[in-house]
């Protein structure tokens, strides 16, 4: 085994073999740029020549005064150490940490990492190397704890507070979409409902309040086979009585502003904007300015 220094100043530790005095370099294990990739080498080496012993001879000078290494170091472990602190930073800064609960914290990081179920939420900590990870009891607890002391409220208000940083809040976006379930029978919140793609399934409906730069401020849930019209109105009246929002202007999709919802909207004092199709648009401006 030899440690060469290279131009780089790296060290490169080589595998030799002398024969008739004329040294020959059997294989290069690699160069390291620290005590600890070359503690790594040198015991990758050791196990490369015990694989090569009897079939050739080696030269042991230069190696110097080493502790004998019976076998290659193996990792215990991994941790994704500055992807988690940058998450944790951001769920600061959006002022989500005054909810004030480790646990529910820890959830909200991992399903920004991978979205998945409660229970294997704990093979994403595992796997990002999350110190002191909970318990799947300790998540359900949390859990229940969250809906009991109203920590949608509390999160709802943070995100509030930071949208309007720089300024009043002018305009919001509504949007519903449909989640679908694999599941035989329906309860009181998965429905078989109306279905843009056809299908049978129980669904629910899931209503999503934004800024003009997408930034949530209200997400909610509704019953499968309830009207998307029929979504708005409940959407907006909790935005406006959790933070006295009156003064902005709504924009939606032609199907979700209803004739009956802009005159709810007019009478709670929200402005709107209705958007529509617009295919055939760069057809009819053509023809307009083709003939002016």
């Amino acid at each position: 085994m030899r440690k060469v220094v290279t131009s780089s100043k790296a060290t490169a530790v080589q595998i030799a073999s002398k024969t008739r005095g004329v040294r020959t370099i059997v294989e290069h294990v690699g160069s390291a740029h620290g005590e600890e990739q070359l503690a790594v080498l040198l015991a990758i080496a050791r196990e490369r020549i015990g694989e090569l012993a009897g079939r050739v001879p080696f030269d042991l000078d230069g190696l110097g005064a080493v502790p004998p290494i019976t076998a290659a170091p193996t990792v215990a472990g991994s941790r994704s150490r500055v992807l988690w602190e940058v998450l944790e930073d951001a769920y600061a800064r959006l002022g989500f940490d005054r909810v004030g609960n480790d646990t529910f914290r820890k959830l909200v990081l991992a399903c920004v990492v991978e979205p998945t179920s409660k229970a294997d939420t704990l093979r994403v900590w595992d796997e990002l190397g999350v110190p002191e990870a909970p318990s799947l009891s300790t998540v359900w607890r949390t859990l229940a704890r969250s809906v009991h002391q109203d920590w949608r409220a509390q999160l709802a208000t943070a995100a509030y507070a930071h949208a309007t940083r720089g300024g009043p809040l002018t305009v919001v976006l509504y949007d519903c979409t449909t989640l679908y379930f694999e599941a035989e029978r329906e309860d009181r919140l998965r429905k078989v409902g109306m279905s843009k793609e056809r299908r049978v399934d129980p669904q629910i409906l899931v209503g999503l309040l934004v800024d003009q730069g997408g930034f949530p401020f209200e997400v909610h849930e509704f019953e499968g086979n309830k009207g998307e019209t029929l979504t708005l109105l409940p959407v907006l009246n909790a935005f406006r009585e959790r933070h006295a929002a009156t003064e902005v202007v709504v924009v939606a999709d032609a199907g979700m502003l209803s004739a009956a919802n802009l005159n709810k909207l007019e009478d709670a004092g929200f402005g709107f904007i209705v958007g529509s199709r617009t295919s055939s648009a760069p057809y009819d401006l053509a023809e307009h300015y083709a003939t002016v």
